[in-house]
């Protein structure tokens, strides 16, 4: 079955409630790692957010099968290969964004916001959403500046947490319209 690009990003938006219940479980992984940094075990905060991350996926397919969709795109879907590779960016860059925070630790979470806004530059393409876009640049915006005066590690995780969950509010909003309007 061979899928064109807006019937491609169609089930993607169906299958992962438009890419929020990630963005939700993405942004609880910034949330723990600022509760952890808010009592000073900065270095600590990092392997939080790094560890909770393994776990962004498995828990977003979760939160979409708890919405009613599916969690998983289908088999013959080519941005399934896209979201693959920008799995792989994210995963490529980690290395640097720890380099970063061996030097000053105050620089993880900013690097970190910035890797992640520019993936989700490549989610308007994934999911066929243009918010994607300004949240990709919020994150990124935030990360230079929260990295350029040397943030606390606990404000900038809690900087990406509210990103993100704010984003994702959007996205699920827009998900329950569009699901009313096909039902109706």
């Amino acid at each position: 079955m061979t899928l064109d690009l807006q019937q491609a990003q169609a089930d993607m938006r169906r299958a992962y409630y438009g890419g929020a219940t990630g963005m939700v479980a993405s942004s609880i992984a910034w949330f723990a790692a600022g509760c952890v940094a808010l009592r000073g075990l900065a270095d600590t905060a990092v392997w939080t957010l790094l560890i909770a991350g393994l776990f962004i996926f498995p828990a977003s397919v979760l939160l979409s099968k708890l919405v009613g969709r599916s969690g998983a795109h289908a088999k013959g879907n080519p941005l399934g290969m896209l979201a693959g590779a920008t799995t792989f960016w994210l995963v490529f860059s980690l290395p640097l964004a720890y380099a970063a925070s061996r030097l000053h630790v105050e620089w993880f979470f900013p690097a970190m916001l910035l890797v992640i806004g520019g993936r989700y530059l490549t989610f308007d393409t994934l999911y066929g959403e243009r918010l994607y876009w300004p949240c990709g640049l919020a994150l990124a915006a935030a990360g230079f500046a929260l990295g350029r005066v040397f943030m606390t590690p606990s404000i900038a995780a809690f900087t990406g947490g509210a990103i993100e969950a704010g984003f994702a509010i959007a996205i699920a909003l827009r998900e329950q319209r569009a699901a009313r309007l096909v039902t109706a």
